[in-house]
């Protein structure tokens, strides 16, 4: 190509201006946020839509079947409501209305026991025996005398018997004049001797008697027997140990045996606050909870209303009956109660 041509295909191109420098975000990430916006925007239009649009109206129940016009049948009586809690709660323990610490009634050695914790006895049951070496002895000596008092009124008695055949003898003498009158008055006075001593061994053989009868509920005194019918929950003396029914110091002398509890008289007593104590009443319905058995209701009822306020805790304590008697129930067990709405 000649120069001449190259320089008029010069003359026909268009000169362009340079392009500015470009600044800013990419248009690439201006698209990406656009489209993040409008995918946002969008969802939480359904969302809003979602929320404010109208629930669904319930589809209307069946039409109830017509009753026949003969039928002379009557709507199933309303079920009575079952008591509600009337709010008021009150804490307690488990406490048994016959509780005995066992003991003797005179003070003496503790020869044998014969219970251990947790053993049931019945009413009279030896609980333990003290030494009675001593005291039946003693019984021995009181019945030897008693024999001995038996013995000499029978002596006496024929000795009086003896004196009566005397003086009827003496006198038919003297009325017969073989006797003198002294001897008629010597065989009288000594009739009336013998009937006095004699008298007064009947008196010392009832002395005697009663002497026996004494010494042997001494002798019965040694035995320790359970007052009722219940549980032993405490062993409170072994063998060899002294017993008394009083203490005498030192802590060397045991006061009791051991504990005896009447499981059939358990029940729990709360404290109720002076302001809610109107709530109460005799009979009412209340439901208790044992703190070691946290899911087991009891039903009971109030039993009874102490008539005296604990000044220092401005509370009254109540007596709450348990309507079952359970195994699981132990005294000094802590327990909460709910107070029922009588009227509800």
């Amino acid at each position: 190509m000649t120069d001449e041509r190259k320089a008029k295909l010069q003359s026909l191109s268009i000169e362009r201006e340079p392009e500015p420098a470009r600044s800013g975000v990419p248009i690439a990430a201006v698209a990406v946020i656009a489209l993040l916006t409008l995918g946002l925007g969008a969802g939480g239009g359904w969302v809003l839509a979602r929320e404010t649009a109208p629930e669904p109206a319930p589809p209307p129940p069946p039409p109830a079947a017509a009753a026949p016009a003969n039928s002379n049948a009557q709507a199933p009586a309303a079920n009575r409501p079952a008591p509600r809690a009337s709010g008021l709660v009150a804490s307690g323990y488990v406490v048994a209305r016959r509780e005995a610490t066992v003991s003797a009634e005179i003070t003496g050695r503790i020869s044998e026991v014969l219970v251990e914790e947790g053993m049931e006895v019945d009413a009279g049951e030896v609980l333990a025996r003290l030494d009675d070496t001593r005291a039946r002895l003693d019984l021995s000596l009181a019945e030897a005398r008693l024999g001995s008092g038996r013995a000499q009124i029978d002596a006496l008695q024929a000795q009086l018997q003896e004196a009566r055949q005397v003086e009827s003898r003496a006198e038919r003498l003297a009325q017969s004049n073989y006797a003198t009158e002294a001897a008629l008055t010597s065989a009288t006075a000594q009739r009336q001797s013998l009937a006095a001593q004699l008298a007064a061994a009947r008196a010392d053989l009832a002395a005697a008697q009663v002497q026996v009868d004494s010494q042997r509920d001494y002798v019965d005194r040694h035995v320790v027997r359970a007052p009722f019918a219940g549980v032993v929950i405490a062993k409170n003396a072994q063998v060899g140990e002294i017993l008394s029914p009083v203490s005498a110091g030192g802590g060397f002398t045991r006061t009791g045996v051991a504990t005896l509890v009447d499981m059939a008289s358990l029940e729990i007593e709360v404290d109720v606050n002076e302001g809610q104590i109107g709530r109460v009443s005799p009979g009412q319905r209340v439901e208790a909870i044992l703190d070691a058995y946290a899911d087991w209701r009891i039903p009971a009822r109030v039993e009874a209303i102490i008539p005296t306020a604990d000044r220092s805790r401005a509370t009254i304590k109540v007596r709450v009956a348990l309507d079952e008697r359970d195994g699981r129930v132990l005294p000094d067990m802590a327990a909460r109660v709910t107070f029922l709405d009588p009227g509800s």
